[in-house]
């Protein structure tokens, strides 16, 4: 018997959820653009969702959308819509509305704009280095270095760093090293459960992971392009 043309199959991916608390197209713009120019390996071309639960009909959909396609980003759907008449303009822009289940607000990532950020080092220290728990929702960015968290990082937590990572707890949590775009850097995890690992923009997400490694000590860098897996010990 002959395959089947298509096939149609459940699946989970790990998104970026943008959640607009502020009306103007112009000011969104530039908040956007601060955060792509931080990470852009990593948020350059991303698909996001848009949270606009706080926004209403009064909004101009047509240049915010444009507003936010500008950053580079793209928009796959519209999260926490209840206005009718925001709803109506959504439609009409071909965008589908999401509905949210409980277990899918659990697996959504943290929003970008809600985020706790750890202020970035300075250009002359070469390793940034956290020794708490890195909360869901909190986002640490190690500029022009590497980042050694020496304790657990929860999932919806977000580690990013120019240069390499090192997690010596458990890791639930995104991991993207090489965020500037250097292609050298390696992620080294002693407990590997992580919704998310990245390498100047090469990016495996939970469902990807080999299972041999999942929960285990481990290594992850980039050959020939291609990111690879290795026991760290």
């Amino acid at each position: 018997m002959s395959q089947a043309p298509i096939e149609l199959k459940g699946s989970s991916f790990t998104l970026s959820v943008v959640h607009l608390h502020h009306p103007e197209p112009e000011t969104v713009r530039k908040a956007l653009q601060d955060k792509v120019d931080q990470a852009p390996a990593f948020l350059k071309n991303a698909p996001v969702v848009l949270n606009v639960s706080t926004l209403d009909g009064d909004v101009n959909w047509q240049q915010m959308q444009q507003a936010i396609a500008s950053t580079g980003l793209h928009i796959v759907g519209i999260s926490g819509c209840k206005d009718d008449r925001l709803k109506r303009l959504i439609g009409r822009a071909g965008l589908p509305l999401l509905s949210e289940g409980k277990q899918q607000k659990k697996q959504e990532a943290a929003p970008i704009e809600e985020v706790k950020t750890v202020p970035a080092p300075s250009e002359a220290t070469k390793t940034r280095l956290i020794s708490t728990p890195v909360r869901s929702g909190q986002q640490i960015y190690a500029k022009n270095s590497d980042l050694i968290v020496t304790s657990s990082v929860s999932a919806g937590a977000e580690l990013i760093a120019d240069g390499n990572i090192h997690i010596y707890g458990t890791m639930r949590g995104r991991a993207l090293a090489g965020a500037s775009g250097d292609r050298q850097c390696q992620i080294f995890c002693s407990s590997l459960s992580a919704e998310l690992v990245s390498i100047a923009g090469e990016y495996w997400i939970m469902d990807q992971i080999p299972a041999d490694f999942f929960g285990k000590a481990s290594r992850l860098c980039l050959q020939d392009g291609v990111l690879t897996i290795q026991k760290l010990y």
